[in-house]
């Protein structure tokens, strides 16, 4: 018998449900502490960092997210310092979202740790899945991209802007388009893909 809570699933990348109480509960506060994150004047810096500190699971110093902001629950989201997030973002933090120092990111951005089971019977019967995401140093995503559940992205990329990411991109690549693919290497490296 599995005696694991919905949560503890959910954060080892099992099969959950959301609609758990506990989750639910979370996913309100969540909803509670963006709301009022969203209203705070920009030049209220303090205030507003004091309620990302609340809701996420770690923020460096310097790090900036611009309103219109929603996640599913904030303490799966780590922001490194100098982390730089547009406005209107979505990030689904079902798995952790970690993000690392000196990230630029252009207004729009999606990006999803949660999925569903390929196997309609199991959708139907309410059960999903997440997998962590993971964005190096100094990276660039540009707007409107969406990074799917599980994609690494390694330090020093950029992200084309209305990219789909759906595979993991290695450091000092340039990707663009849908799904995304190496356009460029700037590591000095001729490894394009086509």
């Amino acid at each position: 018998m599995n005696t694991k809570s919905e949560k503890a699933k959910m954060l080892a990348g099992e099969l959950y449900r959301s609609t758990d109480p506990e989750l639910v509960a979370d996913a309100e506060r969540a909803q509670r502490l963006t709301a009022q994150y969203n209203v705070t004047p920009g030049e209220a810096t303090e205030a507003r960092m004091a309620l990302l500190r609340r809701l996420c699971g770690s923020v460096g110093d310097g790090a900036v997210i611009r309103s219109f902001f929603a996640c599913d629950y904030g303490y799966n989201i780590r922001l490194g310092r100098n982390a730089f997030i547009n406005f209107n973002c979505v990030f689904l933090d079902c798995a952790p979202i970690e993000i690392g120092d000196n990230l630029q990111m252009g207004p729009a951005v999606q990006i999803y740790t949660a999925a569903h089971p390929l196997e309609a019977d199991v959708r139907r019967s309410g059960l999903e899945y997440a997998r962590p995401i993971r964005i190096g140093n100094d990276v660039w995503i540009g707007g409107g991209a969406i990074i799917l559940p599980g994609v690494t992205i390694g330090d020093r990329s950029v992200i084309g802007a209305g990219s789909v990411v759906v595979r993991d991109v290695q450091a000092a690549k340039v990707v663009a388009g849908n799904p995304a693919r190496i356009i460029r290497s700037l590591d000095g490296r001729n490894d394009m893909e086509v």
